[in-house]
């Protein structure tokens, strides 16, 4: 696997574990499908399914592919496939981004204190440098700040300002002027070579009317459960049936009736990414 080498001349306040005073330059290697940056949103008020296949806002991996979801139409039921997109930065880019993230308070800050907010989604950060993957998840970073100080109340002055940097910097991501402006310049769509299937029994919604089936051309559904008393299983489709099913999945839409053994099946597709293998990945997400 092809590796790419990133030089910092700052690594003294990259990592919690490089000390004080160490001011020298490190080099960090990053094989092609390494995550170097991702921010997704984990918990909330979401359903199981949901859950499983949220897809992370944005990622960013060693040799520059950036993957982010797109817009997505307003229409109801919405389409089967999510509207993710592939674009690319350049070496020096990705530096950038790791500088920027450490900069926000990625592996340095620590008390941003709980907001008096629930049912929320918390914004997770996670950055891959020379000290490994650090982690940053911040409860309710989408409300709170100077349009919303109600849902920062009882916080302090500092952890207020710290979660406003962290805010700065998360919308700065989806800015042309920010720290992944050149992804958001040319993108294409993001073409998966696997998909998993969250599947769940079909139920009919009367003010839809009738749904028209399709046959599923993947592995059987519902496939092996996702969670001990969620209702929901789930499969990996891969090769020529993957191929077959995103052709059906175009002309589908979130509520398609899918038809395996028999049986019809509410299917959530969730493209895997290319640090993803299977429907392992999905399984006990937060």
């Amino acid at each position: 696997m092809p590796l790419l080498m990133l030089t910092s001349s700052a690594c003294g306040q990259q990592s919690d574990s490089a000390g004080a005073g160490d001011t020298g330059s490190a080099e960090r290697f990053y094989s092609a499908d390494t995550v170097v940056f991702r921010m997704d949103h984990v918990g909330g008020f979401v359903t199981p399914t949901m859950r499983a296949a949220r897809l992370p806002a944005i990622s960013v991996y060693g040799d520059g592919r950036v993957i982010t979801e797109g817009p997505m139409t307003l229409a109801y039921p919405g389409p089967a496939l999510p509207n993710l997109q592939l674009g690319t930065i350049s070496a020096e880019e990705v530096e950038k981004l790791v500088e920027s993230a450490h900069a926000a308070g990625v592996g340095t800050v620590s008390d941003l204190g709980t907001p008096p907010v629930a049912d929320v989604p918390s914004t997770r950060f996670a950055v891959f440098d020379t000290g490994g993957m650090q982690e940053l998840e911040v409860q309710a970073l989408t409300m709170g700040g100077a349009d919303d100080p109600a849902a920062e109340a009882g916080l302090t002055a500092d952890q207020r300002t710290a979660r406003d940097k962290l805010r700065e910097f998360a919308e700065s991501l989806t800015s042309e002027s920010g720290p992944l402006g050149t992804a958001h310049t040319t993108t294409e769509a993001y073409a998966p070579t696997a998909v998993a299937a969250v599947a769940e029994p079909w139920v009919a919604n009367d003010e839809l009317g009738e749904q028209p089936e399709l046959a599923w051309p993947g592995p059987a559904l519902p496939g092996a459960e996702l969670g001990k008393d969620l209702g929901i299983g789930c499969v990996t489709v891969t090769g020529d049936q993957a191929r077959k099913m995103l052709t059906a999945a175009a002309s589908a839409n979130a509520l398609t009736p899918w038809v395996s053994e028999g049986k019809r099946w509410t299917v959530t597709l969730r493209p895997l990414l290319p640090d993803e293998t299977d429907c392992g990945d999905l399984a006990n997400k937060s």
